[in-house]
């Protein structure tokens, strides 16, 4: 079907429409740490690519990354249209989730991500993370 709109008039509209983020994952993530007792987090802490949550005495950061946005081996489905669109974009922000990592290491952080497909396992979130804010309890 063609576009009522035309390419510039497109992508000034898709422009002004504002991303609300993966609040569902990262909504969920918090029940989880409610439901097992994960206590000292904070969500939305000025840090370099902007972790989901941040454990600061810790010095912990939690990115909840979506199978689709971030490239998942197992879960990131490419749409069929605009190959030459999609593939590079996924990459980008792969790249950048690196670049991000990094920079966070570099600075004392520890990196947690946790996948999208991995919240339909809460106790093993929950294990996870308690394990690595336990071991950053022993290093202080």
């Amino acid at each position: 079907m063609a576009d009522v709109f035309t390419k510039k008039k497109r992508s000034q509209v898709m422009a002004a429409i504002r991303s609300t983020g993966n609040r569902a994952t990262e909504l969920r993530l918090a029940a989880i740490f409610r439901e097992h007792g994960i206590t000292g987090w904070r969500r939305h802490q000025l840090l370099p690519g902007k972790p989901d949550f941040v454990f600061r005495q810790q010095r912990l950061a939690v990115f909840v990354d979506g199978c689709f946005w971030h490239g998942c081996r197992w879960h990131c489905r490419m749409p069929k249209s605009r190959k030459t669109f999609w593939f590079p974009k996924i990459a980008r922000n792969k790249q950048r989730d690196r670049v991000v990592s990094k920079l966070l290491r570099n600075q004392g952080w520890r990196i947690c991500r946790v996948w999208e497909h991995a919240l339909r396992n809460p106790a093993q979130i929950a294990s996870k993370l308690q394990a690595m804010l336990a071991s950053a309890r022993k290093r202080r």
